[in-house]
């Protein structure tokens, strides 16, 4: 249930990252902390400078975000919904090529004139002075395109994988909704969870052991792994000839691989639910990933439960939210086991139903139904 990490995605590789972004932004800064000990208003170079340098960075990183954001992919032999790196920037790149071509190198002069311009008006922010006005269309020039680049290059990495991420959670959401209206609230939860993960609002502690695999059936569909295997079993339990007392006993088979199937079919058909097999893999997991779906079995069975049986859940479910050593804070676990919690303290408190016979008084016999006459 975690989500795979990403090529290029791990720490060493994001320490790298911002190891050379703050070279190239310290290298500017010890260039301004320098020139401004120099001057005869040290403190009021500084600031300017650093407000100048500020300013350069968020202009250049606005613009290398319009430049980095991604655009949907559309066309023919491309994949519906997916993001491809915005190709503006190598279309204006082409552009300014052929257009300085065009105009020839007698134009370049008046870059410097601007430049030269810009100095002189920022020159006072920086203590005035000559030296002042070369100094601040640098800082200007080298932060503005500092800001670029870490714009640019910021938003074409991340952005489309944050959007991805977005859509796909979107997708799980929508067809969580609805397998719900069709009655699978298992399926639904399942659904809600993943979406969750997805979008990293929920810890994926339930990992499966790499054994796992190899004592499952191969899975035809996506999501492949293990968890493809479940939602296979899942959408075919009541289609399946197995009855309860066999569920049963794939379940007390011991190995993991079993355990899981007899799970998943407990999950897809609440008649072949065990209620002892269940708290089993709940109390006394193989892995997380076996009490992930041993909770999601228990899901299906709450509105099934009598009294007596969902006191026994509930208890076994709030054992492990309390144990150190159990279901982990934040988890997708965690998230089962607060919503299953909160529904068995729900249907506590909801009316007896017409016929439906009443608890024993301390003598053993049956007590009066509301509507019976005295």
């Amino acid at each position: 249930m975690a989500k795979v990490r990403r090529p290029g995605s791990g720490p060493t590789v994001r320490t790298a990252q911002w190891g050379a972004a703050g070279v190239a932004a310290g290298t500017g800064l010890v260039g301004l902390l320098l020139f401004a000990l120099g001057r005869d208003q040290a403190w009021q170079a500084l600031g300017g400078g650093l407000v100048i340098a500020g300013a350069s960075t968020v202009l250049g990183g606005g613009l290398g975000f319009l430049f980095g954001v991604p655009r949907v992919r559309g066309g023919s032999g491309e994949p519906q919904g997916s993001y491809a790196p915005n190709t503006n920037l190598e279309q204006v790149s082409d552009w300014l090529t052929k257009v300085l071509l065009g105009v020839g190198l007698t134009q370049i002069g008046s870059l410097g004139e601007r430049l030269h311009e810009l100095g002189a008006a920022l020159a006072p922010v920086l203590g005035g002075g000559e030296a002042a006005v070369p100094f601040a269309a640098a800082l200007v020039l080298y932060f503005l395109v500092f800001g670029f680049l870490a714009g640019w290059l910021v938003t074409r990495l991340a952005l489309p994988r944050v959007l991805n991420d977005a859509d796909q959670a979107l997708d799980l959401f929508l067809a969580g909704q609805d397998r719900d209206r069709h009655g699978d609230r298992v399926g639904a939860d399942d659904l809600r969870v993943r979406a969750m993960q997805q979008l990293g609002i929920l810890g994926g502690s339930a990992d499966h052991p790499a054994e796992l695999a190899a004592q499952l059936p191969p899975s035809s569909g996506a999501p492949s792994g293990p968890e493809g295997v479940v939602a296979e079993v899942r959408s075919t339990a009541k289609r399946s000839a197995l009855t309860a007392d066999q569920v049963r006993a794939l379940f007390a088979d011991g190995s993991e691989g079993r355990r899981i199937q007899a799970l998943a079919l407990m999950q897809g058909d609440p008649a072949l639910a065990d209620l002892e097999s269940v708290l089993d893999a709940i109390l006394h997991p193989r892995s997380g990933f076996e009490q992930y779906h041993a909770l999601l079995a228990a899901r299906g069975l709450l509105s099934r439960l009598p009294a007596a049986e969902a006191q026994r859940l509930r208890d076994a479910v709030a054992a492990q939210l309390v144990d150190p050593q159990g279901i982990p804070y934040g988890s997708d676990r965690s998230w089962l086991a607060e919503k299953i919690l909160s529904r068995l303290q729900a249907v506590a408190f909801l009316p007896a139903q017409p016929g439906t016979p009443a608890a024993p008084d301390a003598n053993g016999s049956p007590a009066p139904s509301a509507g019976s006459g005295s």
